[in-house]
């Protein structure tokens, strides 16, 4: 389980980008997070991993508090969260096999990794989990030559290897077709129940959210002011979560983006 209690990230002397946020995401659950551009949802994911260093607040990952670690204590924690990306973060030169590996860095010593002699678990393992998700036919092909989709299923599968206690992802289909998008969002679902793992979807498309996660985070101004069912997510919630009057807006120097409804 992800319990994060009174979350707060400053830049600087600014205004807060999260404020005394309070989350908890349970094991085997999909949860997407909502909001407009600004709201604090990416800033949210990074302060989980700690891409991006909380200013305050607590954030504990089954049982481990994550933002009092340091050093190894904080390389060995983020081997169990995987991350996935919406610019897919592949090494383009590389094969997928070789980007896939990527996920086993934080398990295996440097020299192996610079000579990409794998162990053959880790490369039976990723056979494995790229079979599951339709790309193991591509292990030889180098990640410049796929698709989005395709470059997304790297992603995916190079997260898997990490062996994580929780996937986060941030816009994984912002730069996918509408058939693509689907497709990642469903495997996304059905990732987190076979292998029990929580999932936070940082996500603008609204209707992908409602069909393909269990529980909706609305997030305004790095607050959470909507958590409920997609069923609970009507026009009101969708209002307070979108909707900010000009003088809110030019407080925190954002421009409120809208939904994707379709």
């Amino acid at each position: 389980m992800l319990k994060i209690s009174n979350l707060v990230k400053r830049y600087g002397n600014g205004e807060p980008v999260l404020r005394d946020l309070n989350l908890e995401v349970p094991d085997e659950s999909v949860v997407s997070i909502i909001g407009a551009s600004g709201a604090g949802k990416s800033t949210l994911l990074r302060c989980i991993n700690r891409l991006v260093e909380p200013t305050s607040g607590s954030i504990e990952l089954n049982g481990v508090e994550l933002t009092g670690l340091r050093h190894n204590d904080l390389r060995h924690a983020r081997r169990h969260i995987g991350m996935i990306f919406q610019g897919f973060n592949l090494v383009d030169r590389l094969t997928v096999m070789e980007n896939v590996q990527c996920g086993r860095l934080g398990y295996i010593p440097y020299w192996r990794a610079a000579l990409r002699r794998y162990p053959a678990e880790d490369i039976d393992r990723a056979f494995h989990l790229m079979e599951r998700v339709g790309i193991a036919h591509y292990a030889d092909k180098r990640a410049d030559e796929l698709s989005g989709g395709e470059r997304q299923r790297v992603g995916v599968v190079r997260a898997l290897m990490q062996e994580p206690e929780i996937l986060l992802a941030d816009e994984p289909t912002a730069s996918l077709d509408p058939v693509s998008s689907r497709q990642i969002m469903e495997l996304l679902q059905n990732l987190a129940a076979e292998f029990k793992l929580p999932v936070l979807i940082n996500i603008h498309n609204v209707n992908e959210a409602k069909e393909f996660t269990q529980r909706i985070v609305g997030m305004r101004f790095g607050r959470l002011i909507f958590d409920g069912t997609p069923a609970d997510l009507d026009e009101q919630a969708m209002g307070e979560v979108y909707s900010g009057t000009q003088s809110e807006e030019q407080g925190e120097g954002k421009t409120p983006s809208q939904p994707v409804v379709s």
